[in-house]
């Protein structure tokens, strides 16, 4: 009997522990953690990687349901050793360029001004945005794959502005007024990678909290949405992809992916040098830790310069779909393993934008590292790598799921159940 089998046939915690799981391209990444509700905090218990085999993902979408479900297990065996259990619920991440996420506002005009709004109107008001959103995103992918019947489901939503007659309001309930405006951030997937999702926590014997958008995630992991004076752009470099959300005055703009990673960079080096994808994977690793003789490191970086270009170009491009009245974030926040490689960095800063794409100032990077996830401590003291980030975005995720909701998030959760169904 493996540890697997014996944490399901034990006794199991359920209201307050639970599973954050990350099944990336390279890795399979699973956080156990305790919700103190009191608090508002997830305790990191547990924390489980594992490697993904060859041909089990492709470009953040799965492709071997029965494959990751193998690495799922041994990922949650490891964050589980020493526990005993393993939580029944669980929150899973999602990416893949088909993965959408976009933010649309709705002007609604009010016939009669002079009563105050009540809750069967701002309803009705939230489900017209739902709605014109859901239409944008199906033209948008049936424009993409060329089919115009592709079955999406939405899987996360967020209040990210509302106002009346001008003036930005956190609960509308109560208030009068001619001109109503309510921003919603979406975020839609395929049926098809959803329903990969479910079989693989069906397989587990896991109970779904929820799917989550990955960058969506990532982009909540630091608290920003109640500052009106935060913006920036967060990009997640994964193996197979790069997932970009774009945050302007603490709302979530939308999210863009493209189909390259780190993944693509260990595949050039492989060919170049003549090895083997895992000797190049840790030839990589090196490189980016500074652990070579500077003849080797000036060779690897001149292999790569190509392939980073190119990648930036991938960026350059999903930045292209924000360009409007206003000024791009010029604040740039990494994580995700592939942003390691130094080259990342470099040629986000060293590049001379193009003319179409507005920063107001020089472009200035950083790192999230995991100290900087809210709501998320880690009592196992494993978590700290720029990769670790999606989960405990994740992880920070489910702790809105069991936590007291506003108004407007009440409305809200109500209304997508509705879509969903």
């Amino acid at each position: 009997m493996s540890l697997f089998d014996y944490i399901f046939k034990s006794k199991k915690p359920k209201a307050n522990f639970a599973l954050s799981l990350d099944i990336g391209t390279e890795v399979v990444k699973a956080l156990i953690f305790q919700i103190d509700s009191e608090e508002g905090k997830g305790i990191v218990i547990g924390v489980g990687r594992e490697r993904q085999k060859s041909g089990h993902m492709t470009s953040g979408a799965v492709a071997d349901i029965a494959g990751v479900v193998s690495t799922c297990q041994k990922a949650i065996e490891k964050a589980a050793t020493g526990l005993g259990f393993v939580p029944e619920q669980c929150i899973v991440g999602i990416a893949g360029e088909l993965v959408k996420g976009t933010t649309v506002t709705v002007r609604y005009e009010r016939t009669r001004p002079q009563l105050k709004i009540d809750m069967p109107e701002l309803k009705n008001i939230v489900q017209k945005v739902q709605w014109k959103a859901f239409d944008r995103v199906r033209q948008q992918l049936a424009w993409e794959t060329g089919h115009s019947e592709i079955d999406i489901k939405l899987i996360n939503a967020a209040i990210v502005d509302v106002r009346i007659d001008g003036y930005r309001v956190t609960n509308p309930l109560g208030f009068q007024g001619k001109e109503v405006s309510v921003s919603v951030f979406n975020s839609y997937a395929p049926m098809l990678h959803l329903g990969a999702l479910q079989s693989i926590t069906t397989e587990l014997g896991l109970d779904l909290l929820s799917i989550a958008a990955e960058p969506y995630a990532v982009a909540r992991s630091l608290g920003t949405e109640n500052s009106v004076e935060f913006s920036a752009v967060f990009i997640d470099v994964g193996g197979g992809t790069t997932d970009i959300a774009v945050v302007r005055n603490g709302g979530i703009e939308g999210t863009k992916m493209f189909a390259l990673g780190g993944r693509a960079f260990t595949k050039r080096l492989a060919t170049e040098l003549g090895i083997n994808f895992e000797e190049a994977e840790q030839l990589k690793i090196r490189y980016s830790n500074n652990d070579l003789g500077r003849h080797l490191m000036q060779k690897i970086n001149n292999i790569l310069e190509d392939d980073c270009n190119v990648w930036l170009s991938g960026v350059e491009l999903a930045l292209g779909e924000f360009v409007g009245q206003d000024l791009l974030p010029n604040h740039f926040l990494l994580c995700g393993g592939g942003s390691h490689l130094p080259e990342i960095k470099r040629v986000l800063e060293q590049n001379h934008w193009p003319e179409d794409l507005p920063f107001g100032k020089q472009v200035k990077v950083d790192f999230i590292y995991p100290k900087d996830v809210i709501n998320i401590v880690d009592k196992t003291e494993k978590l700290t790598d720029f990769q670790d980030i999606t989960p405990m975005g994740l992880a920070n995720l489910a702790l809105d799921l069991v936590g007291e909701e506003r108004v407007l998030g009440s409305i809200l959760r109500r209304v997508v159940r509705m879509m969903q169904n």
